[in-house]
């Protein structure tokens, strides 16, 4: 089921990038003489009163081919904005800070896209939080004694098998197997249910004074595997705290550069990120696919360090010295945002 929650995240991701990008710069052939939303008479491949296109489409194929686009090519921009962003991506970011908005992918819509397609991935590639993690009462007695049921059941049907005269030699042998593996089992979960009954395990309550605390490190205590599967489902839910986060430690590299704005950052922050997340897609599929380890780890850290160089040399046109050391300095802080972001979705998933 990977491969299919895989190509669903990615869709999801695309749809949605797409709903974040404005048609700017898309031509429409064929379109109607009247705008079929407002009434207004055409005089292009857009209604200039409401903005709908003028060539409307009423097919499944048409359906189709909007996920199409809305995944892999955002009408063709996708490809004109990838090569910037990975090799030239200060360019980028200056270019669309400066109006060139119709040319390339908005940093919003291609950092939903990023961020749900690396999940995607890391789905398709089978690495998620573990589902074996056992809380303070991974036993109870009820649990054990619905387990004992089952195994009795199958060791019944196992018995009536071997004493089948219509069973073949190999599914008697094979009866036999099974009720020497559920004789081992029943002897198992009896071992267990005893020991709780004699030693009952107790859940130590937290006592810090506040109930939201508390009641939180119960949930952790009782099930951490649901608790460290909400916190994965949180982290690309809440991926966008991460921009917020960051904008004031990328101020501080320039606060009294005046020609710079807040909004200037956040557009180099979302496009870095979107970035990372394009990176950590091709690593994991390089894993998969069985590229030595030492060679991923030297990509995992040397790539960042020098794409955040170049993006800070090429958007606020910085020497290399000047990048270098800015870069430095923002790999510190950035390992200081995703502490943080960590905290407030553990903080979230303790007090939801």
């Amino acid at each position: 089921m990977g491969e299919f929650e895989a190509a669903g995240e990615i869709v999801t991701g695309g749809l949605l990038g797409r709903a974040m990008e404005p048609r700017a710069g898309e031509g429409q052939s064929e379109a109607h003489h009247m705008c079929l939303n407002c009434g207004t008479a055409l005089i292009g491949p857009h209604c200039h009163h409401c903005g709908q296109s003028g060539h409307v489409h009423r097919s499944l194929h048409a359906i189709g081919h909007e996920i199409v686009h809305g995944v892999f090519h955002f009408e063709g921009k996708f490809w004109r904005t990838l090569p910037l962003l990975t090799w030239r991506p200060g360019d980028l970011t200056r270019r669309y800070i400066a109006g060139e908005r119709a040319r390339f992918v908005s940093p919003m819509a291609i950092f939903l896209f990023s961020i749900f397609a690396m999940f995607a991935v890391f789905s398709f590639a089978g690495i998620a939080p573990p589902t074996d993690m056992r809380g303070v009462n991974a036993y109870p007695l009820s649990a054990i004694k619905t387990q004992r049921a089952q195994v009795d059941k199958e060791r019944r049907r196992a018995i009536e098998t071997r004493e089948d005269a219509e069973s073949d030699a190999a599914d008697r042998a094979k009866a036999v197997t099974d009720i020497a593996e559920a004789d081992a089992r029943l002897k198992d979960l009896d071992l267990a249910a005893n020991q709780l009954k004699e030693d009952p395990i107790e859940v130590k309550a937290a006592h810090t004074g506040w109930y939201t605390l508390d009641h939180g490190i119960e949930k952790w205590q009782q099930n951490p595997s649901l608790m460290v599967y909400k916190l994965q489902s949180s982290v690309y839910k809440f991926s966008w705290l991460l921009i917020p986060l960051s904008l004031p430690f990328l101020w501080l590299l320039f606060f009294w550069k005046r020609a710079y704005k807040l909004y200037d950052h956040a557009i180099f922050i979302t496009y870095s990120i979107a970035f990372m997340s394009l990176l950590f897609i091709v690593i994991t599929l390089a894993a998969k696919a069985g590229v030595a380890p030492k060679w991923l780890w030297v990509a995992s850290t040397l790539i960042p360090f020098v794409h955040i160089t170049r993006q800070l040399k090429q958007a606020y046109r910085l020497r290399w010295w000047s990048a270098l050391l800015r870069a430095f300095v923002l790999t510190h802080f950035i390992t200081i945002v995703l502490v943080l972001f960590l905290l407030i979705l553990l903080a979230m998933g303790m007090m939801g």
